[in-house]
């Protein structure tokens, strides 16, 4: 491992920098008493580091664990550790400024009522989101109740509906293993993410902004508080924006320089993000805000104090997302495929050593893959990677190849006996995959699972490695998962329509011809929807010839019809068995699709 200088403990003190008082008990609940969040489960982390955790992670998730209100500066306030992420609360002439109101409508309202317990009952006057994701919206039902001003960067509701909507059965079970959600928190098991703790699971809501920020240099006065915005749009998050507080000489970088390596692509899927730009931005937001900024903080981990400090930190988060990314380029220039990149990347000493760029959250494996698939796909030049079998396909051939299942196992064994825990894991996948119910082969690879898991720097490593060994062991636990009727609300009749589309089962489509249209009363949407050749496909309704069937309905009829209701009071013209031929071609997302085994 890299000498680490574990003796500076500047971070603990930034992190404890500040606190006024932490919620007692760290435990938040629905009006049902089910507990949503729990970050006193996290109490063991005050111990010294296991032989099961990486030393390095131990610290990060120390210092992620570590809850309760504390001051920025005077009349800047974060309430951290309730949630994956922190919300901020800025004190304006009326009220108070929310940002970042956390995932669920619980933890911001648990946030929100300490902050008053000791700053005053003031009301909230505002809202900025700073970007896309779920953890820095889905609570905001817990602190807004009427009607205030929204702000958030533009495309904002375009993409916080649709990220975790068109795949977001498959996100969400990927999501377990990143997070470590069924995992048992301790040191044999979840301590955290390495961004956070974990995920709050209470109730997800969404307001829409009603004021977009459309452009850097932007100026809006928020409850007498001036702020001046800079737009980052595909760096951490599609849409996304940092923002300055020039009374306060305050900088919020939002998700784009943390106290992580972050994510060019996370483990549980989505777009690749742009790691030129995302260092571009960090560029602008040092020469906009540099010389006037004190303190710079972000909608997770704790804030860096000190002109100086705050641009050296940017300056090197900057330099690590331009380093991942000139570097990949200037290897795949040179004929190098993803995987020989990032097994041979590495980084330069100054950053190599910087807490804030060691790879809890994301890491440089899979942050140079991602890199490699921006640019180049996922062919990486070879022509027997073509048409390779599938997983199931070719494992079967691997193990014949090797002589058997129980001759894989043994290589494996003295593999992870010699220390070689990657290599050992292959083969095992492979005899898995072979032979599913070979019980020496599912217990040899839990056993090297949970191995690489203990010896992870890198939290999602870790969860994804000790979530595989689990389900190996116990499998699959069964969850239903739905996407929050509020994101759906939220979603337009051509987002819900598509989401009907990707459903449809192509093969058993490919002879029905159908047309249906839909008049959306409340919306004034009139879309047409044609099945043909196994592919549903929407327009605006041009001519008059008749479709099978007319629907006009209100869009939350509209909601309730796709969730598999039949609602009252919707008029229909035309044969109604169309709807139910559409209806019976569709699939039902799986939330529990294995993983580990086929």
């Amino acid at each position: 491992m890299t000498e680490l200088p574990f003796a500076d403990r500047s971070d603990f003190e930034d992190a404890d920098r500040g606190f006024i008082a932490a919620l007692e008990p760290g435990v938040v609940a629905d009006e049902s008493g089910r507990v949503v969040w729990d970050d006193d489960a996290y109490a063991f982390l005050r111990g010294d580091c296991p032989p099961t955790v990486h030393p390095s992670l131990w610290r990060q998730s120390q210092l992620c664990a570590e809850q309760g209100l504390y001051e920025v500066v005077p009349g800047i306030y974060q309430v951290r550790g309730l949630d994956l992420s922190n919300m901020t609360l800025v004190e304006g002439e009326r009220g108070v400024i929310v940002i970042d109101p956390l995932i669920s409508v619980e933890t911001a309202a648990a946030g929100l009522a300490l902050y008053r317990a000791h700053r005053g009952d003031r009301p909230v006057t505002a809202v900025i989101y700073t970007h896309s994701h779920v953890d820095h919206f889905g609570g905001v039902e817990g602190v807004v109740s009427g009607e205030v001003p929204i702000l958030a960067p533009v495309g904002f509701m375009e993409h916080a509906v649709a990220e975790n909507v068109y795949a977001g059965t498959a996100m969400t079970r990927r999501g377990n293993y990143m997070y470590g959600a069924l995992l048992e928190k301790g040191p044999r098991g979840q301590i955290g993410t390495g961004l956070g703790q974990g995920i709050s699971v209470g109730r997800v809501s969404l307001l829409p902004p009603t004021l977009d920020i459309t452009r850097t240099g932007q100026r809006e006065v928020v409850d007498g508080v001036p702020i001046r915005f800079q737009l980052t749009p595909g760096t951490e998050a599609p849409a996304e924006m940092n923002f300055h507080f020039p009374d306060h000489r305050a900088l919020c970088m939002a998700e784009n320089a943390t106290h992580t390596m972050h994510n060019v692509l996370t483990l549980r899927g989505a777009e690749v993000r742009d790691a030129r730009n995302w260092a571009r931005y960090l560029t602008e937001a040092i020469a906009e805000f540099g010389d006037d900024t004190d303190v710079a903080f972000a909608s997770h981990h704790w804030p860096t104090w000190g002109r100086d400090r705050v641009v050296k930190h940017l300056t090197e988060q900057r330099d690590l997302y331009a380093y991942l990314h000139d570097q990949t380029l200037r290897r795949i220039n040179l004929g190098w495929t993803g995987t020989e990149i990032a097994e041979r990347f590495e980084l330069p000493p100054a950053l190599e050593a910087a807490w804030h760029a060691r790879g809890y959250y994301g890491s440089v494996s899979h942050n140079v893959k991602a890199i490699y698939q921006r640019y180049m796909g996922w062919y990486d030049g070879n022509p027997s990677s073509l048409w390779e079998h599938p997983p199931e396909e070719a494992a079967k051939r691997y193990v014949d190849c090797i002589g058997g299942v129980d001759r894989v196992v043994a290589k494996a064994a003295e593999y992870a006996a010699a220390g070689d825990l990657r290599f050992a894991a292959q083969l095992l996948k492979h005899a898995v995959f072979a032979e599913p119910d070979h019980t020496a082969a599912g217990d040899l690879l839990a056993d090297v699972y949970q191995r690489l898991g203990f010896g992870a720097e890198n939290a999602t490593w870790r969860n994804s490695y000790l979530t595989g060994a689990q389900e190996l062991r116990r499998g699959i636990t069964p969850m239903e998962i739905s996407i929050s009727g509020a994101i759906l609300a939220a979603l337009t009749v051509e987002q819900l329509l598509d989401s009907v589309a990707i459903r449809v089962d192509g093969p058993r489509a490919a002879a029905a011809n159908l047309a249906i249209d839909w008049h959306v009363t409340d919306t004034d949407d009139h879309v047409r929807t044609t099945l043909s050749n196994g592919a549903l496909v929407q327009e605006p309704i041009r001519d008059s010839r008749p479709p099978d069937l007319t629907l006009t309905l209100t869009k939350q009829q509209l909601l309730a019809l796709l969730a598999g209701d039949d609602p009252e009071g919707i008029d229909h013209r035309g044969d109604r068995a169309a709807l139910t031929t559409l209806q019976d071609l569709l699939d039902d997302p799986d939330p529990n699709f294995p993983i580990v085994r086929p």
